[in-house]
């Protein structure tokens, strides 16, 4: 009796929280309540004050539109989620988002928009727990141990980016990841089979899972009797599927009409008819609070014992202790030696630059792990002499993601979220396009994701207009909180990676050419400001020239033919150069000097904040063609004469 009590603590509290903000999605917590009673009070271990307990068991909610739910269970549990907070459900400056966003409610583990993005971060979880274990624990002395659940509905299962992931994570065997799916068969147009009629198992079992099926999602028992099973799984990930009528125990049971609006105060008040309460309005029953906190008490113990395994570890290998806490640490700029910042004389790609420096960075900080979309070998990416994880290599850190890059980011992510590690990815920039939504979770999470993005303008060549970026480096730009690093040389390359590391909170895009660029006399470290003046006027000031990635030899050449009060400025991003003082950026483009000019192989839109109305835009606002790069760079107007004659004519 309790127990069904405390089920419908959820059940109500989730339903009021949408009915009280006049929008949300009761349809999912209605149905989901049983199975999320017992995964966050029979088998997850976490603790409530403390949320970041390093070996806690991480829950994402993937279908994230039922977030009521989410913040229901938060509340019971003793999270720092009063009932104030569930009353201003989906208010401005609530923490109770529409959706579950990180870093803004506590025991939230991912922002959880678009669906299906939870479910591949939490395999990135997974993945971190499995590499962190193997690279940390000792027979012994095991500190990472733990499980990652995340509970999926039917519209995750049709989102392209669970393929991706749960193929992944079968091929990894990544056992610690245990997946809820709420099967309701219910959608915004209706039932599932209007568009969704494959045999979920079946799918499931050929990415390599085990498959539990549970007929009756009202039985708390048989849920919690299958999440064990899943956890005593040590060969394979677990997918538990559990058959659940949406808006169960409401007027709209079993209807499309569940989904996504408020019940109504008349059918709120025949839910609870239905379900026997008859608490006042957001009301919970002392008894179901102490039954919530006394399941709580249980996860204290656990973390307690934990904290002796931790101290005893501590004793027994303080090296591995000081190199994992050293993880935690935030990078600076203090952590690069001088000698770090060499130049190379001869002609190179950037991303060969970025390949031979991203391998002195895995030697300088080990918690550097990641991969490519199966480029690799073309993105300059892989880790030398670092082994790639795998079922039987978990302490690899080379990851082979497969040709899957939304799924990669995603996973990425997850990584990321976990703690300790810092991932970065890498595929063509042409094909970020792939990648743009969990590019945005990235920014919107505060998460430094590094992202190697090779082949950067039509310089691409042979492949043709489907593989040349045009449009890519704008639509990165254009994405809040990310930086896009677009470097000329060797040392602007090595900017742009310190830059990556040192900025934890903001994940950062390098875009790097496939063609060899000039080694540059006069760059600099000032190019981690983002901009810098690379060559000045001699006399009076009468054009600046403004340049990135292998456009800047252009400008450079240029200004030799064009006389002496012209300035050509480096800026390898922009996102960095805005953020400082307007002092300095006044000092490298003084406001008076109107006469401005951008060369770059990209889209002119990222550009009329720094070159203005009266200014010049040789850039590529159409598509490219299939020829050798060099020949390209002539047709669209990507040469010295071609480049000076314009500014001639047209400022």
């Amino acid at each position: 009796m309790l127990i069904q009590k405390s089920v419908n603590a959820i059940r109500i509290l989730s339903a009021e929280q949408v009915e009280a903000a006049n929008s949300g999605h009761p349809g999912l917590p209605l149905g989901a309540a049983p199975m999320a009673y017992a995964l966050w009070t029979q088998v997850m271990h976490h603790v409530p004050d403390k949320p970041k307990w390093l070996n806690r068991d991480r829950f994402i909610l993937s279908a994230g539109h039922g977030s009521a739910m989410l913040y229901a269970l938060l509340h019971l549990c003793g999270y720092d989620l009063s009932i104030d907070d569930l009353k201003n459900f989906r208010q401005l400056n609530s923490r109770t988002a529409g959706h579950p966003e990180y870093g803004h409610t506590p025991g939230v583990e991912a922002t959880t928009g678009p669906l299906g993005a939870g479910a591949a971060m939490a395999v990135g979880m997974a993945l971190a727990e499995a590499h962190l274990a193997e690279r940390f624990n000792r027979p012994d002395l095991a500190i990472f141990d733990h499980h990652v659940y995340t509970l999926v509905g039917d519209g995750c299962l049709q989102e392209g980016i669970t393929h991706e992931a749960f193929s992944f994570a079968g091929t990894q065997k990544l056992d610690k990841l245990i997946v809820l799916y709420d099967s309701n068969q219910i959608t915004i147009e209706g039932s599932t089979d209007l568009a969704f009629t494959e045999d979920v198992a079946k799918r499931m079992e050929a990415y390599g899972f085990q498959v539990l099926e549970l007929s009756d999602g009202n039985d708390v028992e048989a849920i919690t009797s299958a999440l064990e099973a899943a956890k005593a799984e040590v060969n394979r990930p677990s997918f538990i599927i559990v058959k659940t009528k949406i808006g169960y125990g409401s007027a709209v049971e079993g209807s499309a009409d569940a989904h996504g609006a408020p019940l109504g105060a008349e059918n709120l008040r025949g839910l609870r008819e239905n379900l026997a309460w008859n608490e006042a309005e957001f009301t919970v029953p002392e008894e179901v609070y102490a039954h919530y906190h006394e399941m709580m008490e249980k996860n204290s113990r656990l973390m307690a014992e934990w904290e002796e395994l931790y101290a005893k570890y501590k004793a027994a290998y303080p090296e591995l202790a000081a190199e994992l806490e050293s993880f935690t640490k935030e990078i600076t700029e203090s952590d690069f030696p001088e000698e770090f910042w060499k130049r190379n004389s001869k002609a190179e790609a950037s991303r060969s630059i970025s390949g031979r420096v991203l391998n002195e960075l895995a030697q300088i900080f080990p918690q550097i792990i990641g991969g490519s979309a199966d480029l690799g070998p073309s993105n300059k990416s892989v880790l030398k002499d670092i082994a790639y994880f795998s079922p039987e290599e978990r302490a690899g850190r080379n990851i082979h993601f497969g040709v899957r890059e939304m799924a990669m980011t995603a996973i990425a992510n997850g990584i990321s979220l976990y703690g300790g590690l810092r991932p970065y990815v890498a595929t063509f920039l042409v094909f970020s396009d792939y990648m743009k939504p969990m590019i945005r979770l990235s920014g919107l999470m505060k998460q430094g994701l590094a992202m190697i993005l090779t082949h950067d303008s039509i310089g691409v060549g042979e492949d043709g207009p489907t593989h040349e970026p045009v449009e890519q480096l704008t639509m990165l730009r254009a994405t809040p909180n990310v930086n896009v690093w677009r470097p000329a040389d060797e040392i602007e390359v090595r900017a742009a990676w310190v830059s990556a590391l040192v900025e934890r909170e903001t994940p950062t895009a390098l875009a790097l050419s496939r063609q060899n660029l000039m080694n540059l006399e006069h760059s600099s470290k000032a190019a981690l400001k983002g901009g810098y003046i690379y060559a000045r006027e001699s006399s009076d000031l009468e054009l600046i020239i403004v340049a990135t990635g292998s456009e800047l030899a252009l400008a450079i050449e240029a200004k030799a033919e064009l006389g002496s009060g012209v300035r050509v400025v480096s800026m390898p991003c922009i996102e960095v150069f805005n953020a400082q003082s307007p002092e300095y950026r006044e000092e490298v483009l003084p406001e008076a000097c109107r006469r401005r000019v951008v060369i770059e192989a990209g889209s002119s839109l990222s550009w009329g904040r720094i070159i203005g109305l009266d200014g010049l835009y040789i850039t590529m606002d159409g598509f490219g063609a299939s020829a050798p790069g060099d020949v390209l760079m002539e047709v669209f107007g990507f040469t010295t004469e071609q480049v000076v004659e314009r500014i001639k004519n047209e400022l």
